[in-house]
């Protein structure tokens, strides 16, 4: 029973900063639906299994099973995950490339972010944590390119400047720039 109140407490704590996040920001629906799937079966229960409270679940059973299940499920249902946007190249060699997510997923990403480093760091976080974090496990390598330069812009400005200074760029500039299309035709 523990665990279970555990992890609920940790997802919903997590949620709540990444919907405060997000409608900061404007972006309403994401912050309501963020992370609904973790709710799901498929995820909930396999996180009360998992729960340590200082890490995600998913992680521990990596290292239990070989693989997180409920991660695989999480993945595929969540826009502001990187991984979802992965799919073969349309040059027919069959490589993984990562598409380029529309930036309202990418600023949900940023949050989802921000929230995890302050969930599980508690009086341990700094503005500088996320992007540390970022920058020490090479997740950028499988972002589209455009995706990544604008998550590490808004890391970095979040590093070097402060929430507040991120919100205002993300309301004034990112989320009113004109979308054009990639020049790799990944979407």
């Amino acid at each position: 029973m523990r665990k279970w109140l555990g992890h609920l407490r940790t997802v919903g704590r997590h949620r709540r900063l990444v919907r405060q996040g997000c409608f900061r920001v404007g972006l309403y629906w994401q912050g309501l639906t963020h992370d609904l799937s973790k709710y799901s079966p498929a995820e909930f229960l396999v996180g009360v299994r998992y729960y340590q409270g200082t890490r995600s679940p998913n992680e521990a059973q990596r290292l239990a099973e070989g693989f997180s299940g409920a991660w695989l499920h999480h993945k595929g249902r969540n826009k502001h995950h990187l991984e979802y946007w992965l799919d073969y190249s349309p040059s027919g060699d069959h490589t993984l490339v990562g598409c380029r997510m529309p930036e309202k997923y990418v600023v949900e990403m940023f949050w989802d972010r921000v929230a995890a480093s302050k969930t599980y760091r508690g009086a341990a976080y700094t503005q500088a944590y996320p992007w540390e974090y970022y920058a020490r496990n090479g997740e950028g390598a499988l972002l589209h390119p455009e995706s990544r330069a604008l998550l590490e812009e808004l890391l970095l400005l979040l590093r070097d400047r402060g929430e507040e200074e991120a919100c205002r760029h993300i309301r004034e500039e990112v989320l009113r720039r004109p979308r054009t299309p990639s020049r790799t035709g990944a979407v």
